[in-house]
This record gives C-alpha cells, sequence and structure tokens, in this order.
C-alpha cells in the first residue's frame, strides 16, 4: 500500500476524553472548533495561515464576541478534520489509501488551496493521488470504497471517475503486461514465499488468466461495483465470456445459496436489487454467458420477485441457447400453494423463446446459415432443434413423476417441440411410459391423446422390445410398433420386400380392398382393451404368416436369416400380447386409414409429427408395400 508522510513536528495533539481534543503548547489555546460532537481547543495563526474557510468563520466569530466555531457538515468528520489541522500545525501526519480520500475532502471543505498558501494541503494530496494512489490496482479499489461514504463530495472532486477509469484501465491491459503484485485476492504462488526449490533467483515466466482481475473487485458493493464494470465494458478491451466470469464470481460471493438454487435469508430488498443488477450488466454476446448461470439467475430472479423485464431479459436470453441447457437446469419448483411439484410453464415459455429465435435467426440471415452449416454443421439451426427436443424429453419424463401434473401441460410441452425433427424418439417414449406409469388413472381418450405424439417409426430396436410388453399402452400403439418392427427386421435381413399373405395384404392402402379383413369394423374399446389369452396361437400363427411369405422364392441362406430373425419376434411377441388376432388388428388400423388414401406413422398414431424425406429414405420397403396389389 503506498503511503505519504507530511509535517517534520512530532504529533503533540491530546486527547482528553472522547469528545475533546487539543494541541498540547506552551502557548493558550484561542479558538474552539465544534466538528459534530467532538471540541478541538486550538490556535488561530497556523489554521488561518492555510484555510480561506477558517477565516471567514473565526472574521464572523469575533463580531459576535464568540470564541467557538460550529462546523456540522465537514465530510470526514473529526477524524479528517484532525489530519488537516495537524497539517497546519506542521505535525506529522500519514496518509495512505484508506484516509486520503477524507482528507481530500476535508481540505476542499476548508478551502486549503494553493492561492492561500503554496503547497497547501489540495495540492500536496492531488499530487499523492495521481502520483502513487490511482496508479495502484490494489489501492484504487481501496480507495474507491472510501468514496461512497463522502458523496457528493468524492463525486465533484472526481475521485470517483478517476478511481474507475484506474481500475478499468488496468482490467482491461493485454495480461502479458500483468504484475500478479497487481491482485490482492489470491494465495501466494511457492516462490514469493521462498518455498520453490526451483526458483534460484532466476524470475519465473507465470501465466496470467484473463479472469485475474475478477475475485478482487468482488469486495466492492453493488453499486460501485456496476460503475466499474459498466467502465470496463465501455473499453471494450474485455471480452465477454470474462465478464461473464466476473458477474458469475461476484454473485456466489454476495447471494448466499445462488449456487444450490436457495436463498438462505437476508436482505431480500438488498438481493433483489443485486439480480437486477446482475442481469443488467450481462455481455450482449450471445454465448459468452453459461446458459446454467443464465437459469440460476432466473430462479434466483423468481424467487425475489425480481421486475418483469429482468425475468423476461433471462428468458430471451435463455431461449437463445436452450440446447445448453441440462435437465436439472429447467427443474424450476411450483411457487408455494400450488399442488404442482415444478413449474412448467416456465420451461414452456423458454422453449417458446427459442422456437422464436430460431424462425427469427433463418428468416434475417438464411445466406449466413448455409455457411454456418458448412463450416460448423454442430452448430446449425437444426442441430439446436434436435438438442432441444431431447432436452424436453428428459425434462417431461423428470416432471412425469409429480402425480398433480395434467395431461394438457405434457402434451402441450411435448407438442411444442414436434415439429423439430429428431432420429429417434426413445426418450419421448420413455417420458410417456413414465406419465403412465406415475397417473394410471387417466382416461383412455387422455391415454391416446398423449400416445399420439409418439412415431414408432422412430423407436429403437430396445425400445421397440419394451414397448410391445408395456401393458400401460393402448393396443393400437403395440400393433404400429409391432407392423414397423416387422418391415425393420425383414428389411435388414437384405431379401426385400416379402410376398405378404393375402390376408395381411389387404389391410394396406393399394392392396385388395376387397379382403374380408378390410372390412372388419371395430370400436375403439377393442384397441384400448387388453388382450386375451385365447388368441395368442393365432397371433403367432399370422406373425409366422408374414415372415415366411418374405422368405418364399429366397435362397436357403436368405432363408436362415429370417428363420433367426422370426424366433426372436416370435419371443417378444408372445410374451406381450398374449392373444390378439394380428388380423382383426390390422383390419382396424388400417381401415381407418384406407379412406384417407394414405399410410404413416403419425397417421396410424394420430401424431402431429410429419415424416420428412430423409425418414422415408431409412425405410426403403415402405414405399414398396404400398405398390403392392
Amino acid at each position: 500500500m503506498k503511503f505519504m508522510k507530511l509535517g517534520s513536528k512530532p504529533d503533540s495533539f491530546q486527547i482528553d476524553g472522547d469528545n475533546i481534543r487539543y494541541a498540547a503548547s506552551d502557548l493558550a489555546t484561542d479558538i474552539v472548533i465544534n466538528i459534530r460532537d467532538v471540541k478541538f481547543y486550538l490556535h488561530k495563526f497556523p489554521l488561518l495561515s492555510k484555510s480561506a474557510r477558517l477565516q471567514k468563520l473565526v472574521a464572523t466569530a469575533n463580531e459576535e464576541n464568540n470564541d467557538e466555531i460550529y462546523i456540522q457538515d465537514i465530510p470526514g468528520g473529526p477524524a479528517a478534520f484532525e489530519i488537516c489541522a495537524k497539517f497546519c500545525y506542521g505535525m506529522t501526519v500519514t496518509l495512505n489509501a484508506y484516509n486520503v480520500v477524507a482528507a481530500r475532502c476535508a481540505a476542499e471543505y476548508l478551502e486549503m488551496y494553493e492561492t492561500i498558501e503554496k503547497g497547501n494541503l489540495v495540492y500536496k494530496i492531488d499530487v499523492f493521488l495521481n502520483s502513487s494512489v490511482f496508479r495502484s490496482w490494489k489501492d484504487s479499489i481501496i480507495v474507491l470504497q472510501t468514496t461512497k461514504s463522502l458523496l457528493p463530495w468524492s463525486e465533484e472532486l472526481k475521485v470517483v471517475s478517476h478511481c474507475l477509469d484506474s481500475i478499468a484501465s488496468k482490467a482491461s491491459i493485454d495480461t502479458s503486461k500483468v504484475d500478479w503484485s497487481y491482485t490482492y485476492n489470491r494465495k501466494k504462488l511457492p516462490y514469493e514465499n521462498g518455498n520453490d526449490p526451483l526458483w534460484n533467483s532466476v524470475r519465473k515466466l507465470q501465466m496470467v488468466p484473463k479472469d485475474w482481475w475478477v475475485e478482487d473487485l468482488c469486495e466492492l458493493q453493488i453499486d460501485l461495483y456496476k460503475r466499474v464494470m459498466t467502465t470496463i465494458k465501455t473499453k471494450g478491451k474485455v471480452s465477454g465470456d470474462v465478464i461473464g466470469e466476473a458477474l458469475n464470481a461476484y454473485i456466489l460471493r454476495r447471494l448466499p445459496g445462488f449456487s444450490k438454487g436457495v436463498l438462505q435469508g437476508g436482505d431480500v430488498v438488498k438481493y433483489r436489487s443485486l439480480v437486477e443488477t446482475i442481469v443488467q450488466l450481462l455481455p450482449t454476446e450471445k454465448g459468452s454467458i453459461q446458459c446454467s448461470f443464465l437459469l440460476k439467475l432466473l430462479r434466483a430472479a423468481i424467487m425475489l420477485e425480481c421486475g418483469e423485464t429482468e425475468q423476461q431479459e433471462l428468458m430471451r436470453r435463455i431461449g437463445q441457447q436452450l440446447e445448453e441447457a441440462t435437465v436439472v437446469d429447467l427443474l424450476f419448483r411450483a411457487p408455494s400453494g400450488e399442488s404442482m411439484i415444478y413449474d412448467v410453464d416456465i420451461v414452456q415459455n423458454l422453449v417458446e423463446e427459442f422456437a422464436t429465435h430460431e424462425q427469427n435467426t433463418q428468416a434475417d440471415s438464411p445466406m449466413e446459415n448455409e455457411f454456418q452449416e458448412i463450416r460448423s454443421p454442430r452448430f446449425v439451426p437444426d442441430a439446436s432443434k434436435v438438442m432441444v427436443a431431447k432436452l424436453v424429453d428428459g425434462y417431461l419424463a423428470e416432471v412425469s413423476r409429480d402425480p398433480n401434473l395434467s395431461v394438457s401441460k405434457f402434451v402441450n410441452l411435448a407438442a411444442m417441440v414436434s415439429s423439430f425433427s429428431r432420429p429417434s424418439h426413445d426418450g419421448l417414449y420413455r417420458a410417456i411410459d413414465m406419465y403412465l406409469r406415475e397417473h394410471p388413472g387417466i382416461g383412455k381418450s387422455e391415454r391416446k391423446r398423449i400416445c399420439r405424439l409418439m412415431d414408432c417409426r422412430k423407436l429403437s430396436a430396445e425400445a421397440c422390445m419394451h414397448a410391445v410388453q408395456n401393458e400401460r399402452l393402448p393396443l393400437r400403439v403395440v400393433v404400429q410398433v409391432l407392423f414397423f418392427e416387422q418391415l425393420r427386421a425383414t428389411t435388414s435381413t437384405g431379401n426385400g420386400t416379402p410376398e405378404l399373405p393375402g390376408s395381411i395384404r389387404a389391410l394396406i392402402p393399394g392392396g385388395s380392398h376387397g379382403s374380408s379383413r378390410s372390412t372388419t369394423t371395430n370400436t375403439e374399446e377393442d384397441w384400448d382393451a387388453v388382450p386375451t389369452a385365447e388368441d395368442i396361437k393365432a397371433l403367432k400363427g399370422e406373425l409366422a404368416s408374414l415372415r415366411l411369405g418374405g422368405s418364399d422364392g429366397r435362397v436357403d441362406s436368405n432363408r436362415d436369416v429370417n428363420n433367426g430373425a422370426k424366433t426372436n419376434a416370435e419371443k417378444v411377441v408372445a410374451y406381450k400380447m398374449k392373444g390378439l388376432v394380428m388380423s382383426k388388428l390390422f383390419s382396424k388400423l388400417w381401415s381407418s386409414k384406407e379412406r384417407n388414401g394414405e399410410i404413416s406413422s403419425s397417421d396410424t398414431s394420430e401424431s402431429p409429427v410429419s415424416t420428412n424425406a430423409d425418414e422415408t429414405k431409412s425405410t426403403p420397403s415402405r414405399s414398396r408395400r404400398q405398390s403392392v396389389s
């Protein structure tokens, strides 16, 4: 810490009790100066020789035949006045970062200028500030902290602005020019303690991180911190990610429980102001702030009931990079008094912000998006949509454990990402299965409403095996899974499209519409009923016929492969279905769709998910099956 000594005479100020100060001298004191509740018994001559204001006050007191002066508004109070008085007497005074601003403001109040006497206190303090204090990183921070109690004097004397500029300039310099002695909020390095055996009096080159100054500024109160960070941002030399790291470090220090998403008591008004200020300081560059930090800020803003503007800004920022979030980040607790455990509406709003941002981005710069796709395919809009869709699937699986989560909230959130094409629906299936497991009492129509969100063609082999054994799924979904799994198994054998039996071929659009199976009608209850055990044998026969149809006319090697596939599939189907004639189920599935003249997983499950070209290519046998007659 820098310091400056003024004067050469020994300090002869004496203290008598708590409220009396006097200058010990052979001469009797001739003036009493009251600074708030402290009396100073002093001599006129040394004071009047350096202070224009005291000259005026003494003249006024003489006119009134009074030997006492009352000063209540001097900045810095009795301590600052005592420094000025000792300087007038020529006594030794030590100035440092902790008392220099108070002395400077008091000297200004007492008008201790060069016009009164050369080398007066105002001049000497200004030299000390400019030549030493403002050149020191540590002292600049300390001085800035002391200015708060000396407003508006410290502001008018430009001490605050000089501190801000000094701190911001040092934080913005190239790290190669930073000496570790700048920062004081760190543990000493081994060589600084003399414990480094490799030191040998040779200075090592130490790598200075870009955020070396972050922890030091956490000492500032929020109002000063805001001004410092604003000045740093204005200079434009510090990257957005370092600004973000600084804001993260500050709120972790100042808001207890922030990292855990809870509030640990304290002044709510103070914490609310803190969070709102941090939001206002967020850098504008996308990706400069981690999404997890933004979500923690949003959680704190909601708990502290921050302003609507700050909450909306956080949601907008999170929506721009929602693909970076995790399921845990999105688990916002519902407000007290509500029956649900989690606040699903917040996540729905975030997904809406994401969708809006993606639409605006693609509409504003289509050429730039094409270039970005070539340069960095990982971050193209479609990739972000896939990641957000998977995120929502995982979130739904987690919140489905809430017994009070309504079907409407589940479906509405899932439907928001239904247009985001993704290669697998395993995550969505897991969420649906979890919801059906935790809500066994929902009705048949609600069960179908949830299941039509899923595209059975996009389930993996493992998910299909689980689905055909899942007693919570409606039969229409199980049949779709069986059918598309059979298509996939047949295609994987390399035999192309098998020759389907007439009873099954008649169920596919474009087939034999005169078949008796195509005219079979069933009620909706048939689709939602549990299969009976009597039809197991009949179903296995239908499946066997379907598989055998694919092996007719093939070479023996292909027939062996098909036989293996048939055996595995039979085990899965027999375990789940326990009997339901395949023709009966397929007739219901396809007869309703023949009237529309189309076939797709979206149709058969009444799903809003559309089929794109890539999905059609992944199952080449599908188009060929539709043309069989």
